[in-house]
């Protein structure tokens, strides 16, 4: 892998002292709208920038949605785009949690104080100071009207208790019990400007200029639904480290590697078969992403009762062959899934826990003499069609007959929050995430409104699994938390409740002659989600 460690001027902590800290503890600007012309309408695609030019970045666009808290869609290129606009008390850089808005803050000896100091030169996008009445608004706004990304609740419920406002720039959180993610949790909310929003009773309905004013480092200066086209202009009033890049422009491209190749794009997603056309060239720069993006099955249990038959799930677990998924699909560039949940590139994966190769017989003998026929619905992504088709194959030989249902994304994404299918096939980010991920995916309810990367799981329970994750939650001590996340690997991969197919691994190409201060975040796959990579950077 190829990857700069730069830090942030701000300072930066170490993943594993962040995971012992947490473990212890627990000027206004033109909005376009969707009616503006595109971004690729009206700028000119360059070869390169000088250095006395600004810096224009142009990326592969698509819709997801308006950026706003509550209207980007849930997927991960929604959310990003929304936190360029809106910034949060904490952010993330290589290792772990950073500074960011608060620059420095104490937690209480019983894990239940939270106390935050912030940057006093913060200013909205609109000119208006920011307070500490705004960030006290944001938290009490979201627990009334839940953003799409919601770090304020916990299975539901908010987990924050009482919010102080010690001083003009400190603030206090008072929580209901001690937990190791709420740092995390804190640290990632995005904050909105009291003097807009408090009067707007239906955040999903407003749209316009002011729903899109943050205290971000970025605005939004073109949106065109139609097109999927985006266009972020930098902040100059900026608090923090300032913007390198002042343009951010998300463009049509129906080839990206194409469009890569014809200066339209700067950067591109390229697989293994591709990596000698830029490999021993000097006008280009590899890295290789880490496997926290994937694809897994989803077993609705209330719909096929047959699948609450642990026997049945390892059959079909035993009856893929996800080795060939890898090979014929990605062409090597990704990594078989474990069936434990956390991937191979996860600080805490535990490589122990049960495997499934490819085993007609051992999948036979589960299956004994039942009759197995499910319908698989799957988005309409060539890449998803092929995955079904080659599943649909093998489990033809080991007597599962299969049924492939495809639909567009959004409507595969509804067909799984409304539990409407048999088995789903769905990929998504956020493997990389903190390990009470096991807990949000196997051991808590489903919640309305969730997005197709949440826990779903209709129709099964497991008290060993729920107590576990429990446990995990509230343990202060690293060591003892980590010996738990690996027992509840072991005991997920044995019950298979879920199957995780495969991790995409892959790699990105692009042109440090245009821009070379992209960075990864540490738990997340793709350098143009990293809000850093476009500021500057010691």
């Amino acid at each position: 892998m190829i990857l700069k460690n730069k830090v942030f001027k701000k300072g930066s902590i170490v993943l594993l002292i962040l995971l012992m800290l947490t473990s212890m503890v627990v000027g206004c600007s033109k909005t376009a709208t969707n009616e503006d012309a595109t971004v690729a309408d009206t700028l000119e695609l360059k070869e390169t920038t000088d250095a006395e030019e600004p810096v224009i970045i142009r990326l592969t666009g698509g819709d997801y949605g308006y950026p706003t808290p509550f209207q980007h869609y849930p997927r991960g290129p929604g959310g990003y785009k929304m936190q360029l606009v809106f910034d949060s008390l904490l952010e993330r850089d290589e290792n772990g949690l950073i500074p960011w808005m608060a620059k420095e803050w104490e937690i209480s000896e019983d894990g239940l104080e939270y106390t935050f100091t912030i940057h006093e030169d913060i200013q909205w996008q609109d000119g208006k100071p920011l307070t500490m009445e705004d960030i006290q608004f944001s938290f009490e706004y979201f627990e009334k009207h839940p953003p799409v990304w919601n770090p304020v609740t916990m299975d539901g419920k908010a987990f924050v208790e009482k919010i102080e406002i010690i001083d003009k720039d400190k603030i206090r959180f008072t929580i209901s019990e001690k937990n190791v993610t709420i740092l995390e949790k804190i640290g990632d909310v995005r904050m909105i400007p009291k003097h807009i929003w408090e009067a707007i009773e239906d955040p999903d309905a407003f749209q316009g200029e002011e729903a899109v004013i943050g205290c971000g480092p970025y605005l939004l200066t073109n949106y065109n639904k139609e097109h999927g086209t985006y266009e972020f202009t930098a902040f100059e009033n900026y608090w923090g480290s300032k913007p390198v890049v002042e343009k951010i422009q998300f463009v049509p491209a129906s080839d990206e590697v194409l469009a890569f190749e014809n200066n339209e794009v700067d950067l591109a997603s390229i697989g293994s078969d591709l990596l000698a056309r830029y490999q021993g060239d000097s006008r280009f720069k590899i890295i290789q992403n880490p496997g926290f993006w994937g694809y897994r099955l989803l077993f609705n249990m209330e719909k096929k009762s047959i699948f609450k038959e642990k026997e049945v799930r390892q059959a079909i677990a035993y009856g893929i062959d996800q080795e060939e998924l890898v090979e014929k699909v990605e062409r090597g560039a990704a990594i078989v899934a474990s069936a434990g949940y956390l991937p191979k590139d996860h600080i805490w994966y535990n490589d122990g826990v049960k495997k499934y190769p490819f085993d007609v017989e051992a999948a036979k003998e589960r299956i004994g003499d039942r009759k197995i026929t499910f319908q698989l619905l799957t988005g309409n992504s060539n890449t998803e069609v092929r995955i079904a088709e080659l599943i649909k194959i093998s489990l033809k030989e080991v007597g599962i007959d299969v049924d492939i249902k495809s639909v567009d994304t959004k409507t595969r994404d509804h067909a799984i929050n409304t539990k409407d299918y048999e088995v789903a096939l769905t990929g998504h980010g956020g493997w990389g995430s903190d390990a009470d991920i096991l807990r949000e995916r196997y051991a808590t309810t489903v919640q309305a409104g969730s997005s197709p990367s949440s826990n779903i799981i209709p129709g099964y329970e497991n008290e060993e699994i729920k107590a576990l994750a429990q446990q995990q939650l509230g343990e202060t001590n690293v060591e003892k938390r980590k010996k738990i996340i690996f027992q509840l690997q072991e005991i997920i991969a044995e019950e298979v409740s879920f199957l995780p197919l495969y991790n995409t691994t892959g790699y990105t190409v692009y042109q440090p002659s245009k821009y070379d201060d992209w960075m990864y975040m540490y738990d997340h796959h793709t350098v143009s989600h990293s809000k850093l990579s476009y500021l500057q950077r010691k």
